[in-house]
């Protein structure tokens, strides 16, 4: 067996990525560190290497415990790694759970119930009802 495999290679076969491709992105878009040090796709690691991952909104850490390039079942995975992520991290996932935050961006698809309220009650403001439009005019 190998002494180093590339990270984008390990991290599809201990299926962290979905794809290979996946896995390049996140290395050009700087989600993916080595022992603190940002990696590229290319990089070789090595037993015992620590692999942090930035999945927004939390960072994942995992530590190598047996390299392969040959993707493996779920089932093969804690043989070769070891999630190694703080609590404090899923404490934060946890919370965006909790708090419901929706990755809705304002403006795109149809609007809510509550949006649809608030656009009638801006169109149709109550004072509006009020208001007598029979004016008497003298000619």
């Amino acid at each position: 067996m190998a002494d180093e495999v590339r990270i984008d290679k390990w991290m599809w076969a201990v299926r962290i990525f979905k794809s290979r491709t996946i896995a390049v992105e996140a290395c050009k878009k700087g989600r993916v560190m080595v022992n603190n040090q940002l990696a590229k796709a290319s990089r070789n690691i090595k037993v015992n290497d620590v692999i942090q991952v930035r999945k927004p909104p939390i960072t994942y850490s995992f530590k190598v415990l047996q390299l392969t390039e040959r993707r493996m079942g779920a089932k093969l995975v804690p043989d070769f790694m070891e999630n190694v992520t703080t609590p404090d991290q899923y404490e934060i996932l946890e919370m965006n759970k909790i708090s419901g935050f929706v990755d809705r961006a304002k403006g795109t698809g149809r609007p809510t119930k509550k949006d649809r309220r608030s656009i009638d009650e801006f169109a149709q403001p109550e004072f509006m009802d009020d208001f007598d439009f029979d004016f008497d005019f003298e000619d």
